[in-house]
C-alpha cells in the first residue's frame, strides 16, 4: 500500500514498504547518515516486512524507516530500528512522515508501546521523537561504540 502525503517543497511524497530495488539508495543513504552503517544485508534481511519503508519523492528514495515487532510478555511492542533522510532532504517533514506511517503500521499489527534507541548527541532526532509523544527511559553507555544511547518509549493509542 502507497499512502501519499502532502506535497513537500520538491514535489509529492509517498511512502509505501521498501522492494529490493530500493535497496541501494537505502543503502546511500544510511551510509550518508550515521558513522556506523547498517551493511546492505541487514536491509536484506528486513524486506517483506511491513516496517521496512521508504519515502519516494520525484521518483527517487529520500529516505526510510525499518521497524518491527518484538514480544513483550507475550504481546507485541514495537521497536523502530532505523530511520534515516537523504541530507539534501532534511527538515522537509519526510522524517515526520515516515515516523508517523511507521508507528501506525506497528500498532496495526497490535503494538501497544514503541521503543527507539537515539545517540545521546542527535538533538535533532531526539527532539523529533519528543514531538511524537516519546520519553526518555534509560542511558545506555557505549551503545553505539564510545557513544551513548538514550532508550526512548510511546505508549500507542
Amino acid at each position: 500500500m502507497t499512502v501519499q502525503f502532502p506535497a513537500d517543497r520538491n514535489g509529492d511524497l509517498s511512502i509505501r514498504p521498501a522492494e529490493r530495488a530500493d535497496l541501494l539508495a537505502v543503502v546511500r543513504i544510511e551510509n550518508a547518515s550515521f558513522p556506523q552503517p547498517w551493511p546492505h544485508e541487514a536491509f536484506e534481511r528486513f524486506l517483506g516486512e511491513a516496517g521496512f519503508l521508504v519515502a519516494i519523492s520525484d521518483g527517487a528514495v529520500v529516505g526510510y524507516v525499518v521497524s518491527d515487532l518484538v514480544s513483550n510478555a507475550g504481546r507485541p511492542f514495537g521497536h523502530v530500528k532505523d530511520v534515516a533522510v537523504h541530507p539534501d532532504r532534511r527538515g522537509s517533514g519526510i522524517g515526520s512522515a515516515l515516523l508517523s506511517r511507521s508507528l501506525a503500521v506497528l500498532a496495526a499489527h497490535g503494538a501497544s508501546s514503541v521503543k527507539l534507541e537515539v545517540r545521546a548527541s542527535n538533538d535533532p532526532a531526539k527532539r523529533l521523537y519528543r514531538e511524537f509523544g516519546f520519553e526518555s527511559l534509560r542511558r545506555v553507555p557505549d551503545y553505539y561504540d564510545g557513544e551513548d544511547a538514550i532508550v526512548m518509549i510511546r505508549k500507542l493509542e
